[in-house]
């Protein structure tokens, strides 16, 4: 287990409030909260700290714990605090606006260890009578409560893909299975899924081991309708209960039912109508050829093959314009295209990692270039970097730089918009930089015209190569801010900067509808994973996918370029970089 700050980070944080639901003495609680924010401001790599306590904040019981925590790969003292602390109480800390201190006082004062319990309370006026709460504060508990008990129609992407994660790793050992994949909307990339659909080739005389081997491998299922083709069952996993439907097809059909089940009902229709046109037909258990004889396949490339088309990805399935012979599905942006990764940060704010770390990471995914950009100083909460910290940093990269070959290094900066319109540093700091992102992280709540105002003021600025996230929405939870997204469109047309698709699954901003309006404009796209952990690179693909269904032609997704190309494009003054789009 390789230990970064952000663990170390997390794990103080997480016994310090543990430490305040079992209202441990406040001093105990504050030494964690202050060597949380001493890492938090760390900016060594952790394995060239010799001693914690050398650095401030940080005294030997927290050392202790660290190292503890290092050498064993998990913490005896968190382990103790759980073990100590009753389930409910936990539980309540996902209610919007609760803090442990105030759940460790209704634990205290009025009994309560469960969310239950806090709802009939609140119901009876128990918690409006104690000191610091009133009527208020009690209904917008309820609210809260109401908003967490109730299950979502649909689920957000970030969400499914740990459910399938999860479930993969269920099937992958089971005996008896050839192979399987997940189906449905979620493979097509959606958003959100209201369930998921599993496709699963196995012979016929397996099934009910199968069907066996799934319900004992799933501990925590709620219901389940089995029959000799399919098996439904309810899975709880986290908070929510899901649907998901596993479907046993022999081998040989395995690649029509796949297809089909990957949907959408638009594409399905759209495909059965080219085949009625060869006097065809498609079923889930094959292509039926003009003779009646049934074609099966052992790949959906083939499959497409078969109907003179070239290989339509899931992610591209959705109206079923995408078969019309017009669309040039080659010139799409696809995964194998991308080169590069132009947003990521690192320990200098608020990574997890070094950059030496970050750049041997995308050594190992083959990118060509990457930029670091950490954050600028606006956001103390992310330790970010002043001048003198970021041009030391530009040294640095420079330095690093000139010791790889096969990878080109910037550096950057996420630099924030300031509430009036500002930037976050001077034109004579980013000049010196090699690729500058800017984006919001505060004020959301500002009007249109003061949001299209701070990004204007950004897209006008000669150094300002790309804007990051720039609706600033987090699926299912923040909508973000007001956003023009016609006046974003042309201003990045008529300013030549980039907008940014956000790959982290959490965000994918720009939506696929905003993406759209860039169709018909000469508009710079990236799509960037943010990644603050070497794992986040991987999100990469969402990214792509979500580009994919927008229908976003590679040429306009400047992380698509060559090493060359990209080191003469951030080397044109940004005002004649339009060329480089129209040829």
């Amino acid at each position: 287990m390789q230990i970064t700050i952000k663990d170390l980070i997390k794990l103080l944080n997480e016994i310090a409030t543990y430490m305040e639901l079992n209202q441990v003495n406040p001093f105990k609680i504050r030494a964690f909260n202050n060597a949380s924010n001493a890492l938090e401001r760390l900016e060594t790599p952790i394995d060239e700290v010799e001693d914690f306590t050398a650095i401030k904040g940080i005294g030997k019981g927290v050392n202790d714990v660290i190292i503890d925590y290092m050498e064993n790969g998990e913490s005896q003292v968190l382990a103790e605090l759980k073990d100590s602390t009753p389930d409910g109480l936990v539980e309540m800390m996902d209610i919007e606006g609760l803090g442990a201190k105030s759940i460790a006082k209704f634990h205290e004062q009025l009994n309560i260890d469960t969310i239950e319990g806090l709802k009939k309370a609140c119901e009876s006026g128990e918690v409006s009578a104690l000191k610091g709460f009133g009527p208020k504060k009690e209904q917008k508990i309820l609210e809260s409560i109401k908003a967490l008990n109730s299950m979502p129609s649909r689920f957000p992407i970030h969400y499914m893909i740990k459910l399938n994660d999860y479930i993969e790793s269920v099937l992958k050992d089971i005996q008896g299975i050839q192979r399987y994949s997940v189906a449905g909307s979620f493979r097509r990339g959606a958003e959100s899924s209201k369930d998921l659909d599993y496709v699963v080739s196995v012979n016929k005389e397996d099934i009910e081991s199968v069907q066996r081997a799934l319900k004992s491998g799933f501990k925590d299922y709620v219901e389940v309708v089995s029959g000799q083709t399919k098996l439904t069952m309810k899975i709880k996993y986290e908070r929510y209960v899901v649907s998901v439907d596993f479907r046993f097809v022999d081998d040989e059909a395995f690649i029509t039912t796949l297809h089909h089940f990957t949907g959408s009902k638009h594409h399905n229709v759209e495909m059965r109508r080219i085949a009625k046109s060869r006097n065809e037909s498609i079923s889930e258990y094959g292509v039926t050829l003009a003779d009646g004889k049934v074609k099966k396949f052992d790949s959906e490339r083939e499959f497409f093959e078969h109907f003179s088309l070239p290989y339509i990805h899931p992610a591209m399935r959705e109206s079923g314009h995408e078969v019309n012979q017009s669309v040039d599905i080659d010139a799409m942006i696809r995964m194998e295209d991308i080169r590069s990764d132009l947003h990521m940060h690192t320990t200098s704010s608020d990574g997890a990692h070094t950059l030496v770390q970050m750049v041997e990471a995308a050594r190992a995914l083959g990118y060509e270039y990457i930029c670091i950009t950490d954050h600028s100083k606006y956001l103390t909460v992310a330790n970010g970097l002043n001048e003198e910290r970021l041009l030391a940093q530009n040294k640095e990269i420079k330095s690093l730089n000139e010791q790889y070959d096969d990878i080109d290094i910037y550096s950057g900066i996420e630099m924030d918009i300031l509430p009036d319109g500002t930037l976050d540093f001077d034109d004579d700091v980013l000049s010196q930089l090699d690729f500058v992102i800017a984006s919001i992280h505060s004020n959301f709540n500002q009007s249109e015209e003061e949001i299209m105002n701070r990004v204007e003021s950004a897209m006008n600025n000669p150094y300002v190569d790309l804007i990051a996230h720039p609706t600033g929405r987090i699926l299912h939870k923040r909508k973000g801010y007001d956003v023009n997204i016609e006046q974003l469109v042309q201003l990045a047309a008529d300013t030549n900067t980039a907008l940014e698709i956000n790959a982290n699954p959490m965000r994918l901003d720009l939506s696929v509808d905003h993406l759209a309006l860039t169709k018909d404009h000469d508009v710079f796209i990236a799509i960037n994973t943010d990644a603050h952990h070497i794992d986040h690179l991987n999100f990469m693909k969402y990214g792509v996918h979500h580009a994919m269904k927008a229908f976003v032609r590679k040429e306009k997704v400047i992380n698509h370029m060559s090493k060359e190309a990209f080191k003469t494009f951030i080397e044109t003054p940004k005002s004649d970089r339009h060329k480089r789009l129209k040829g």
